[in-house]
């Protein structure tokens, strides 16, 4: 009986701790690794990218995101006499930005979330290497350069344990360039929630 009363209590103070903790739960911050398959002409992109989200309520965070993918890596197979294979750097760069509202279960450390962003996404070449002057001289240059709408579709999962959190996604970034355009794209990441 002494246990039974002993667990009620316990379970009676942990109720509001998590209550108040879901409460302080407004803005997500977070940076990721970000995986970008560009269909049309099969190659991997590489980059990273920030993200930035508002609660309105338990269920629904309005976000803001950019990523910067700044490796696309081509192989090229030969068949000569010894059959190498060569794999070299190819110069081309994305860059991409997308806003919109994410849907969450609102419960638990783990949370399933759909989501559908609108924004634009950039391609160019660019020999420089791959340095955060090279990442800020490209955003001034957006203006004078093509931009393509963007439409991303996607869900994942996020999990915390206090304010620190992880959070994968896994989407169709659908781009419009004489017809619609689907890819692959992934990201990976830590996020502050305060």
């Amino acid at each position: 009986m002494k246990r039974i009363l002993f667990i009620l209590l316990l379970a009676g103070g942990l109720v509001p701790a998590a209550s108040a903790q879901e409460s302080a739960d407004h803005v997500h911050v977070g940076v990721f690794a970000d995986y970008f398959r560009l269909h049309q002409n099969e190659s991997n992109m590489a980059g990273v990218g920030a993200r930035l989200g508002f609660n309105t309520n338990r269920y629904l965070r309005l976000e803001a995101e950019a990523a910067y993918d700044f490796n696309g890596i081509y192989t090229e197979n030969f068949r000569p006499v010894m059959g190498n294979v060569r794999v070299s750097r190819s110069d081309f760069r994305v860059m991409h930005g997308l806003f919109g509202p994410t849907i969450t279960t609102g419960h638990g450390a783990i949370r399933p979330f759909f989501t559908v962003k609108g924004g634009g996404i950039n391609f160019r070449f660019d020999p420089r290497p791959a340095t955060p002057g090279t990442f800020f001289s490209s955003v001034d240059a957006l203006r004078a350069r093509d931009i393509n709408g963007v439409l991303y579709p996607g869900g994942g999962l996020e999990g915390h344990l206090g304010p620190v959190g992880l959070r994968f996604d896994i989407g169709d970034m659908i781009y419009f360039n004489n017809g619609a355009h689907h890819n692959l794209r992934m990201s990976f990441g830590p996020f502050l929630r305060f």
